[in-house]
């Protein structure tokens, strides 16, 4: 059974030999696939944010290295600390 898909399990009625069984078995393997369907909508949209977020931080710190690369090579005058 571990080798076996969700999917693999539905068969038709008559197979499981009850109606009910066989019902529900149907009605899971159907929730179980929009389960999955979900969970991998789901692990895209964060996948995706996390992206954004990454960019957003490289965005971020590339700005902070130039501003703080432009206040080290500013000429403010001389040296207080030279003399």
């Amino acid at each position: 059974m571990a080798t076996k898909k969700v999917s693999d399990i539905d068969a038709p009625k008559d197979a499981f030999g009850h109606d009910e069984l066989a019902s529900a078995v149907a009605d899971f393997c159907d929730r179980w696939n929009i389960g999955v369907s979900h969970l991998a909508t789901d692990g895209a949209e964060v996948s995706d944010r996390l992206t954004h977020c990454v960019n957003s931080y490289e965005k971020a710190e590339e700005h902070i290295q130039l501003s703080v690369q432009g206040i080290l090579q500013s000429s403010t005058g001389s040296d207080p600390g030279a003399s």
